[in-house]
Parts: structure tokens; C-alpha cells; sequence
């Protein structure tokens, strides 16, 4: 559980609910902006979907895995909310809390994967 009682796995679903509207948004705009959206609604989406994979890992070595693959994924978001903002394709104020949320998960992940790999 994190400090303000929400668990990496609700946290990371209510981020993945985030990203699935703003590429709701983002596929209304026309141009590049629709495959930048199916970038990032595949990572983002798939960050939560294997911190719930790893609840139901087989062992240990199986748990970590899937936690670091939900790393990976969120690092490949913050790469997409970057690209996005730092283009000027969206308002930097419409997509930077999806960022810094991004960031945030990755650190919890982060720290995560190193406890579970000094255990």
C-alpha cells in the first residue's frame, strides 16, 4: 500500500482509466496525433495490466518480472506524454499531470524491484 492507502494495482488502473480518456481525446484531433494515441494507450494501459499480472505470479522470480515489465511500460509512457508535450501537439497543462503521474508510478516500480531484488 502506498502512503495515502492506494495500491500500486487501483493506482495504476485509475492512470490507465486517465490515459484511455486522453487518447479518446487525442484520436479526435486529426494527423499524427492518432498513432501517437495508440502508442500511448498501449503502454499506458499495459502498466496496470501487469502490476494485476503479477499478483497472480507463480514465484517470485515470476513476480518480478512482471513488475519490471510494468516499468518498462510506464517509462515508454512518460516517453509518449514527452514527445507529445514537448511538440506542442497538446497543451503542456492538459497532459503534464498524466506525466508526472507517469514518473511517480515508475519510482514506486523502481523502488519495488529493487527491494525484491535484494531480498
Amino acid at each position: 500500500m502506498l502512503a495515502n492507502n492506494i495500491s500500486i494495482s487501483d493506482r495504476t488502473k485509475n492512470f490507465a482509466i486517465r490515459i484511455i480518456k486522453a487518447c479518446i481525446f487525442l484520436d479526435e484531433q486529426p494527423g499524427v496525433l492518432r498513432t501517437l494515441s495508440k502508442q500511448l494507450l498501449r503502454s499506458g494501459t499495459s502498466v496496470g495490466a501487469n502490476v494485476r499480472e503479477a499478483q497472480s505470479a507463480q514465484s517470485d522470480k515470476d513476480f518480478l518480472s512482471k513488475l519490471e515489465i510494468a516499468l518498462k511500460e510506464a517509462r515508454e509512457t512518460e516517453y509518449w506524454l514527452e514527445i507529445l508535450i514537448e511538440s506542442e501537439l497538446v497543451e503542456k497543462q492538459k497532459f503534464e499531470s498524466l506525466l508526472e503521474e507517469a514518473h511517480t508510478i515508475g519510482k514506486i516500480l523502481v523502488a519495488s524491484t529493487k527491494k525484491l531484488k535484494n531480498k
